[in-house]
């Protein structure tokens, strides 16, 4: 369950609590509207805060992730995220094609990459080599290239600079491409998994199917001689 998806559930219940709780308060304990809209918004902070803790202990518990792991992988993801941020300003900058399609292949991987560990935290141990080295250098080879392509006057080392920069980015984008791929490399496995079982079922019913079928013929020819 996202992230996104256990806030919509905390709002979900802490708005009704928030509400039921003023009319008490107003009402039956007689408070002024101030005094009951204060509690009432206290109650909705601390409730959400209970409930936010449960849903984090349940993931830790789901995942079999320690606090500290938990949290750690929580601030990664939240650091990567602002490193996208940094990508995405890039995209103005570049001037070819080519180049706006590089960055954006990059984006995407990193942004597929990021929503998956979100999803199953554990996944983080599959991408760490992501998280601390190569999204980090793909914004800084980004944030050279564009600089480098911003300036009025292209003497040969400059173009030089550029070629390597665009080939060293190509590169980066191979090896984010293979991080996506250690990330899902458990859910392929998991799959054929499941597929094989799946396939092996089918030709258990089948042949259970057939035997039936052969058995009932025996069983007419049988009666047919009598």
């Amino acid at each position: 369950m996202t992230e996104v998806v256990h806030s919509i559930i905390r709002h979900l219940i802490n708005i009704p609590i928030m509400i039921i709780s003023w009319f008490v308060f107003f009402f039956s304990v007689e408070t002024s509207f101030f005094t009951s809209s204060v509690f009432s918004i206290l109650l909705y902070i601390v409730s959400n805060f209970a409930i936010k803790k449960l849903q984090q202990r349940s993931i830790m518990k789901k995942y079999n992730l320690t606090i500290s792991e938990y949290f750690h992988i929580q601030k990664q993801l939240k650091e990567a995220k602002a490193k996208i941020r940094t990508l995405n300003s890039h995209y103005l900058k570049v001037r070819s094609f080519s180049s706006f399609k590089q960055l954006f292949d990059m984006n995407r991987l990193a942004k597929r990459i990021i929503s998956l560990v979100k999803e199953n935290p554990r996944k983080f141990y599959q991408a760490e080599n992501f998280f601390y080295a190569h999204l980090d250098s793909a914004v800084e080879l980004t944030s050279k290239y564009t600089l480098l392509v911003s300036q009025p006057m292209k003497n040969n080392d400059l173009k030089i600079a550029l070629a390597d920069t665009r080939d060293t980015l190509e590169s980066m984008n191979s090896i984010m491409e293979d991080d996506l791929k250690s990330v899902l490399a458990s859910d392929i496995e998991h799959l054929k998994m499941e597929l094989d079982f799946a396939k092996l079922s089918v030709r258990k019913s089948e042949q259970g199917a057939l035997y039936l079928e052969g058995e009932s013929e025996n069983e007419r020819k049988t009666s047919k001689y009598k």
